[in-house]
């Protein structure tokens, strides 16, 4: 291998990556679980603190608005610091801040706690995959790898609404903040001593401070816009403006990358059709998850009437088609077939389980409909997860595996809130307009409401079932590399001088 003095050899692989791989995971376990497990907890928060109807929504907002829009800051901030250490600073900062909100005295701590949730999540999420990115140059070891890693970032969010369900009924919502603080401290304390961050893959360029305001106003406003369109329409003054001004800021923001010379977000991260076919895929597979969590709580919780805890349960068979589909099927073939040949049909099979959704009614068995079609959901998106978790690092230049890792996290953020904003409003309009339709005959009117909703809810299905064959047809049209392979692949140092690297490419 040819090398430039003073640039080391990475192809080493770190003999604690394994133990690595168990801090860095428990640490993506905190984050994806902070996503759901808040929301079981909510309508408990708000009666103690006294937090209106109107404001409620901001204890979800404020996290998911900081989020989102510090990502590719957070990604580029782990590539010029260092991974580990913006992993530590971040899971640190995250632990003060759920501190924070468990102690939470009013709503506007609350509000506080989530934005700074938020921001350090936004540190912690991108270098937690890059180190992955960078420690596993192996593809064997790196498929099994990203099959755990997958795993979680598929399958936390339903085990937060189980957490979220058990911590809520039996201590209190305050919990839910603090159960936090202990995953944070063992991640912080085993990733100080156990990584080993490979040198030489840092990016020690200027930060591009105008890429960092552009991209974090265009994602701040993008979310937000969403989130406003649930509760006050599409067709509201202030959301329609969020839009518009997210698309200025954002080709604002693309613009300014194509000219400066340490752009934010290297535009070859995103044009590499592979990459960016990953990352539209899986930001639509994402907007068809939220949006299922979200009605099959309320279908469970309101319309079974569930328990906080049954419901968590309830969604444990979802968890462990995800696991298996990971680990065992995306894992395991992953060296031998080429992605897309995982993508395609796993968000197929995902769409078959959305597909059984549909039929959805007040009297639906459990056991004969929805954990049968949670299992073909879970298998289906394990296996697809686990390639484009890989996928979407493969093949970058070590020092943009950091933002090309938040990349991954914003299209799921951005995903996430399109999802919960579009088929909400897609199910309140079904809804409405079933009511109307059959209020006159109707003799029990609490039977009614129960039908509307439901039809509400399989009507947003049909659409979540749409947005899944999509993915598949973008993952069969955008990915076209063959299985994994060794190879090297042309990396630049921070003064620009280009070396060969020894690292996991794709072969074509």
């Amino acid at each position: 291998m040819s090398k430039t003095a003073g640039i080391p050899d990475i192809s080493l692989p770190d003999p604690s990556r394994w133990k690595a791989l168990v801090f860095i995971a428990l640490a993506q376990l905190m984050v994806v679980l902070d996503a759901t497990i808040v929301n079981i907890a909510l309508p408990h928060a708000q009666l103690d603190l006294g937090i209106s109807d109107g404001n409620k929504q901001w204890v979800i907002t404020a996290y998911a608005l900081a989020f989102g829009g510090l990502l590719l800051f957070g990604g580029r901030i782990a590539d010029l610091w260092g991974r580990k250490r913006t992993f530590v600073v971040g899971l640190l900062g995250f632990a003060a801040a759920s501190a924070l909100g468990g102690a939470a005295t009013g709503e506007a701590m609350m509000f506080g706690s989530r934005a700074l949730q938020g921001a350090f999540g936004a540190l912690l999420a991108p270098a937690a995959l890059s180190l992955l990115a960078v420690m596993f140059t192996d593809a064997k070891e790196r498929a099994k790898a990203f099959g755990i890693y997958g795993a979680i970032a598929g399958g936390g969010g339903a085990v937060g609404l189980i957490l979220g369900g058990v911590l809520t009924e039996y201590l209190n919502w305050r919990w839910t903040f603090f159960v936090n603080i202990p995953f944070a401290v063992i991640a912080a304390a085993g990733a100080y001593f156990v990584i080993r961050e490979p040198a030489g893959t840092r990016n020690r360029s200027t930060l591009d401070i105008p890429g960092v305001v552009l991209s974090t106003l265009g994602l701040v406003t993008l979310v937000y816009g969403f989130t406003r369109a649930e509760s006050a329409g599409w067709s509201d003054g202030l959301t329609v403006s969020m839009f518009v001004a997210s698309a200025v800021l954002l080709a604002g923001f693309v613009f300014t990358e194509s000219k400066v010379k340490a752009p934010l977000l290297p535009l070859r991260v995103i044009t590499e059709r592979n990459r960016g076919g990953v990352y539209l895929s899986l930001g639509l597979a994402i907007i068809a998850m939220f949006g299922l969590f979200l009605f099959l709580t309320f279908y469970l919780q309101i319309v079974k009437d569930y328990s906080p805890v049954m419901t968590g349960f309830a969604f444990l068979p979802m968890i462990a088609g995800m696991i298996t589909g990971s680990t065992q099927i995306g894992a395991r073939l992953m060296t031998r077939v080429a992605p897309r040949l995982l993508m395609g049909p796993g968000f197929l099979v995902a769409g078959a389980g959305m597909l059984m959704l549909t039929q959805l009614e007040v009297g639906s068995s459990y056991a004969g409909l929805i954990l049968p079609a949670q299992l073909l959901l879970g298998l289906g998106m394990g296996t697809a997860f686990m390639p484009a978790m890989s996928l979407a690092t493969h093949g970058v230049r070590p020092e943009d595996a950091g933002v090309a890792s938040a990349m991954v996290n914003t299209s799921q953020q951005v995903g996430g809130a399109i999802g919960t904003a579009l088929l909400n409003t897609i199910a309140a309009s079904a809804t409405t307009a079933y009511v109307a339709s059959h209020a006159a005959g109707a003799t029990n009117q609490k039977l009614l409401q129960a039908q509307a909703m439901v039809h509400g809810y399989s009507n947003a299905i049909w659409w979540a079932v749409g947005i899944l064959a999509a993915a598949a047809a973008i993952a069969f049209t955008l990915i076209n590399t063959g299985r994994p392979g060794a190879g090297s692949v042309t990396a630049a140092s921070g003064d620009g001088v280009e070396d060969e690297i020894k690292v996991p490419v794709v072969a074509h």
